[in-house]
């Protein structure tokens, strides 16, 4: 079956995460994926191993559907390699460090000389341009850089760096984004283009309900937050306040474990039917709960009320209470509950797969549904695993040819200067 991205080849120099997450999409889309590593490996195969001598899961789970091929860009003839692959491409992807993609030679304009239908797909940092271009980035660094920790936690604490990984996953999901637009360019115009996102813009966009609130502070403060926020410069930490028009809150249940905990949010059109459940009609007509407005004045003793009410019930329980009156709601799930869950299998998001060095494992899906051609997820491939088949299906190259490149030292590391 033809799938949505068949047809376009990747040549991926990207590693680690951020990168690796973009080609992953593309290739469960149908793309063909050519990880394109140095002799000695991605460097997260050998990252945070749980089994001796195979590939991480750091890599496994983000390396899927593609095929890998070793080669030594520091060795004029894995040079050629390289640039002929260039040539059979529609994608370069790379997230080197600043300057790092310049100084093995090829910079976009000489990418775009190679192949002027290419396009160069580049992850950096804080971009390739501005005060910060020549900064090093992870993570972390661009969450606390692009507004994400400021806003994440509560008041008297520190700034909190968030569980999914909106700095490198994030940014790899605009990447594509990216790389799909200018292909469709490309397909009006013959004429490749050179695309980048930077982990701090990611960053802010993800981020943009905080800049709405930023700029409603300079007009007064805000009326739905449950910290004082009158006079401030700045978006607070809220902890869990649900940053829109309706109130939020994590609700505590029994047992009282680490994960008893339930997100509700209190919509003007469902309080009548939650503060009778609660508190029956006297509650659900109080004149302190009546209105949104008055509901925001005094939501911290609504959400004592509610969690009194709760503390009788398990996380479970107290989601079907809430969803016979349409009340939107959802319990904090562990991975371990994911792990296990029914809706999570029929959905295909926790795919069981195996692999020749570590065995059965599991790996996240594919969240984007397509009914004409949908994900078949494979398994990540060892370090230069195609390499042979590569030379030879995408570039026509034989057995000669092939021994030749080997004897140069295009696929091997160079030898180990002694002491």
């Amino acid at each position: 079956m033809d799938k949505a991205l068949s047809g376009i080849r990747i040549l991926d120099m990207s590693h680690v995460q951020a990168g690796p997450t973009a080609s992953q999409l593309m290739a469960w889309l149908g793309a063909d994926v050519i990880k394109f590593e140095p002799p000695t490996g991605d460097t997260t195969r050998g990252q945070l191993r749980d089994v001796p001598n195979a590939d991480s899961l750091y890599f496994t789970m983000l390396n899927c559907n593609k095929r890998s091929i070793t080669v030594n860009m520091k060795n004029p003839a894995g040079k050629e390699v390289f640039i002929e692959l260039l040539k059979k491409s529609d994608v370069l992807m790379e997230n080197f460090g600043p300057g790092v993609i310049e100084r093995l030679g090829f910079s976009w304009e000489k990418v775009h000389e190679i192949n002027p239908r290419v396009v160069m797909a580049s992850i950096k940092g804080f971009g390739s341009s501005g005060a910060y271009a020549d900064f090093k980035a992870y993570e972390n660094v661009a969450q606390a850089m692009g507004g994400g920790m400021s806003t994440t936690g509560v008041p008297e604490g520190p700034p909190f760096v968030a569980g999914a990984q909106i700095g490198d996953t994030g940014t790899g999901l605009h990447l594509v984004i990216g790389i799909l637009a200018a292909l469709h360019h490309r397909n009006k115009t013959g004429q490749g283009q050179y695309v980048e996102v930077a982990m701090m813009d990611g960053v802010m966009n993800l981020c943009r309900v905080k800049f709405r609130d930023h700029q409603r502070l300079t007009r007064g403060s805000l009326s739905e937050y449950s910290v004082p926020t009158s006079g401030l410069k700045a978006v607070p930490r809220a902890g869990n306040d649900s940053g829109g028009g309706q109130l939020g809150n994590v609700i505590k249940c029994k047992p009282g474990g680490p994960n008893d905990y339930i997100y509700v949010v209190v919509q003007e059109a469902v309080w009548d039917a939650l503060g009778t459940k609660i508190g029956g009609e006297a509650l659900a007509k109080d004149p302190k709960f009546a209105t949104i407005g008055e509901r925001r004045k005094n939501q911290k003793e609504m959400w004592r009320l509610i969690d009194e009410f709760a503390s009788h019930y398990t996380k479970r329980e107290f989601m079907a209470i809430l969803n016979e009156i349409d009340v939107p709601c959802g319990p904090v799930m562990s991975t371990e509950d994911l792990a296990n869950d029914e809706h999570v299998k029929l959905r295909e998001m926790w795919v069981e797969l195996d692999h020749p060095q570590r065995g059965k494992w599991w790996n996240v899906g594919m969240p984007i549904k397509l009914s004409a051609s949908p994900a078949e997820i494979k398994r990540s491939p060892l370090l230069g695993e195609h390499t042979e088949e590569i030379l030879k299906e995408v570039l026509g190259y034989d057995d000669a040819r092939i021994t030749g490149l080997k004897s140069a030292g295009a696929f091997s590391a160079p030898p180990k200067k002694a002491a």
